[in-house]
Parts: C-alpha cells; sequence; structure tokens
C-alpha cells in the first residue's frame, strides 16, 4: 500500500519504491493559448506597471499561510524523500530541491536523514490521499493552534484532481529559541497536574506591538504527484515545481497566468523550462525577508521588499556578466 511507503519515507528518508511508467508522457494535451503574454521579471519595469505593485500582486496571489498566522518557511535542514518512482529520477528530484534549498539558505539532509518533504507518485493519486489520511491523519492534522489549513482545507487536498497536490504543516516557535510556542493535544510537561504543564511557556525578551517574538517554521511538506497528469512537462520542470511547492506555502488556486513562473508549467508547458526569475526572487525573497513583523500585512510588505532587493542583485550579478 501506498501509505505504507509515506510511513516508511517518514521513518528512514528518501526510498524509491516500485518502478512506474516514465514521468514524461508521450502524447501532451494540446493548451488553449493564454489570452495575454506572462510577464518575466526582468521585463517589469517597461510594462507601464510599477514594479512594486506587479511584486506585491504575486505575493499576494501565490502566498497561502495558514488561518491568522504569518507565512511560514523551512529553518534549518531540509530532507526530501521520494516513493513509488524509479531510482535515477527520484534521486534527481531529491538532488534538485536540495540544490534549491541550498540556493535560499537552507542544509540539505545528508543521504538516510528524516524526510521532512515527502513526494509520492501514483498513478491513482486520490486513492493514495484517501489512503494517507486515513491512515496517518496526524500527519496531516497535528492538532496544533494554526500548524495547517484546516479541516476544510484538508478536504480540497483530498479530493483535488489537480497534477500535484501538496500538504504542508508548520509551527509556531519562539524566534529566540526555537521552540516550540503551541500546545499539541496529548503532549504535557510531567506530570501534567496544571494548566501550565499543558503549554508551552514562552519568556518575552522584549515586548512590543510591530513585531512579534513568536513565527512560523515548516516542518512536514508531503506532496503527492499524479503521473498519469503530467503529460509534456519534463523531469527537470517537475523538480523545480516541486522545489517552489515544497520549500513555500503556495496557494493551489493561485492564478498566476500573468506571470512568467514555473507555477505554469501544467496550463503551458513549454513556458518555462525551470524556476523563471520571478520564482527564484519569490524564494529568495521569502527566505531573506524579516518574520517577526505582528501585522502580517506588514509581514507580506516586507516580503514584496525583499523580492524587491532579491531582483535587483539578481540584475546586477546579470550587468557585471
Amino acid at each position: 500500500m501506498i501509505f505504507l511507503a509515506l510511513s516508511a519515507v517518514l521513518a528512514a528518508g528518501p526510498t524509491p519504491g516500485a518502478p512506474l511508467s516514465s514521468v514524461q508522457q508521450a502524447d501532451p494535451v494540446a493548451q488553449a493559448a493564454p489570452a495575454e503574454t506572462p510577464v518575466a521579471l526582468e521585463d517589469v519595469e517597461v510594462t507601464g506597471t510599477p514594479l512594486n505593485a506587479l511584486i506585491r500582486d504575486f505575493v499576494n496571489e501565490v502566498a497561502a499561510p495558514n488561518r491568522r498566522r504569518g507565512l511560514a518557511r523551512w529553518r534549518g535542514r531540509v530532507c526530501v524523500g521520494v516513493a513509488n518512482l524509479r531510482a535515477e529520477p527520484a534521486q534527481y528530484i531529491v538532488d534538485r530541491i536540495s540544490t534549491v534549498a541550498e540556493d535560499i539558505g537552507l542544509t540539505p539532509g545528508e543521504p538516510g536523514c528524516t524526510a521532512n518533504v515527502v513526494i509520492v507518485a501514483a498513478d491513482d493519486a486520490a486513492g493514495v490521499a484517501d489512503g494517507l489520511i486515513n491512515a496517518k491523519r496526524r500527519v496531516f492534522r497535528p492538532g496544533g493552534s494554526g500548524m495547517d489549513r484546516g479541516g476544510a482545507g484538508l478536504r480540497e487536498f483530498q479530493a483535488s484532481d489537480a497534477p500535484v497536490r501538496w500538504w504542508q504543516v508548520s509551527m509556531p516557535v519562539n524566534s529566540e529559541t526555537g521552540e516550540r510556542a503551541v500546545r499539541i493535544p496529548g503532549e504535557c510537561s510531567a506530570p501534567c497536574l496544571e494548566v501550565m504543564d499543558f503549554a508551552p511557556v514562552i519568556p518575552v525578551f522584549a515586548a512590543s506591538r510591530v513585531t512579534s517574538q513568536i513565527i512560523d517554521n515548516l516542518v512536514r511538506t508531503v506532496v503527492i504527484v499524479d503521473v498519469d497528469q503530467i503529460g509534456a512537462v519534463s523531469l527537470a520542470q517537475l523538480a523545480d515545481y516541486l522545489a517552489m511547492v515544497s520549500l513555500a506555502q503556495i496557494d493551489p488556486e493561485a492564478d498566476t497566468s500573468r506571470y512568467a513562473s514555473i507555477l505554469n508549467i501544467f496550463d503551458e508547458p513549454e513556458g518555462a523550462p525551470g524556476l523563471t526569475d520571478w520564482d527564484r526572487a519569490y524564494l529568495e525573497g521569502l527566505y531573506d525577508a524579516e518574520q517577526t513583523r505582528q501585522n502580517r500585512r506588514a509581514g507580506r510588505g516586507e516580503i514584496a521588499r525583499s523580492i524587491l532587493r532579491a531582483h535587483r542583485d539578481m540584475q546586477d550579478a546579470a550587468d557585471a556578466e
């Protein structure tokens, strides 16, 4: 059963499973031409729309934090596991996501590490999603406040017919210590006799109405790939798409047709050979931005400014070459 494969990957790291048909399909489905040409990041300053406004629109479109929480990101080590693909494409995906993670300042897991990014390929994605949720529900909904997209979000994940679907779990933590800042049902500090034994205690180092000591870190990503819907998408494109949705909280319903983004490849396979400048600037901006903004709108503004800095750095590097 595929859900047993997920349990094994979560426990023991990257484990290629039984071989499937080729990741690339021979006969792509013809796609309708887009209504307008997507805007590439290097071109946005001459379109008549200010770059800042386009970046803010992109952030607001794709960013999908958990309810009443700030945008979460990985902190420290990211270990990628792939199940139910042949060894060669599985290793390529692991290596590619690990490379992108390292590029934005994360530490790729060593071989044999316990996977916190789990990718499962299947020709029955709906059945795999049902099996995983029924067998390992606490993997998807640990029960802590603000840790996932909620019951409605999980039902949408379960019912999705997209080529790739993903589910992420984040953890509110103390930015000073990295310690958990939310209670998990069933956990407490022995002897569990008083209220304070059931909830983390967060010493406040500097109270502020502008900043918060509590930030959100990603702790688990589960991705299911429906190999029957991959169409003309190449393995390289698929790996970069998986990197984007694994390393950031991306809205599955985001409309990114206005932008030249890897997120469009299932609608327009020839639109991007890999991560675009928009995608790279978004990831770099997300991981460079200050996470401690008390106001979530201000937090998105900080990410937008960080993306703008990343864009300018990329332009300066290109000019220097």
